[in-house]
């Protein structure tokens, strides 16, 4: 299918493919500015590895038979970001793929439910996370802060591609 044909606005399934490409460049925007607060504010001990580096580390001894190396950990950890903020942008752009409006309030519902739905249960329950009753509540504040700009940029981006895509019919 040609870019072009995507573009236009007369069915569905173009409606849809606009909707999940504002999505994936909302979220992947998303993705960047949580991983730009994650770096300034800690959102876990010094001593803690992320749920993103002990899964690449698992599937690295697998793959390799060797862990991942301490001076690739920070690009590893992006390399299991980015795709998952991608898959959640588009999923968050077809939910929207009819509305180009921008809602604030709908990037921070995205942002908290990202952040309560992994932090807070799926990844503690894997043990990939210490329990939220474990981590102290200033670490969960900077991780929740993360998570709720990631779904206004998320938001923002999104509305604005959506718009952009549409104006051009």
């Amino acid at each position: 299918m040609k870019v072009q044909a995507l573009l236009n606005k007369d069915s569905y399934s173009k409606a849809t493919g606009r909707g999940l490409l504002a999505g994936v460049i909302g979220g992947l925007a998303g993705t960047a500015v949580k991983s730009l607060v994650e770096h300034f504010l800690p959102v876990r001990k010094i001593e803690q590895r992320s749920a993103q580096i002990k899964i690449v580390d698992d599937l690295s001894t697998k793959i390799t038979g060797s862990p991942i190396s301490v001076q690739n950990e920070e690009l590893a950890e992006q390399l299991v970001n980015f795709p998952i903020g991608a898959s959640v942008g588009a999923a968050y752009g077809f939910g929207k793929k009819d509305n180009d409006e921008l809602n604030i309030k709908d990037g921070i519902i995205l942002g908290s439910s990202t952040w309560i739905t992994t932090h807070e249960t799926s990844l503690p329950l894997m043990g990939l996370e210490p329990k939220p009753t474990d981590v102290p509540i200033r670490m969960q504040m900077n991780e929740l802060f993360a998570h709720v700009l990631f779904g206004i940029t998320t938001e923002v981006v999104r509305s604005t591609v959506l718009q952009r895509l549409n104006e051009r019919n």
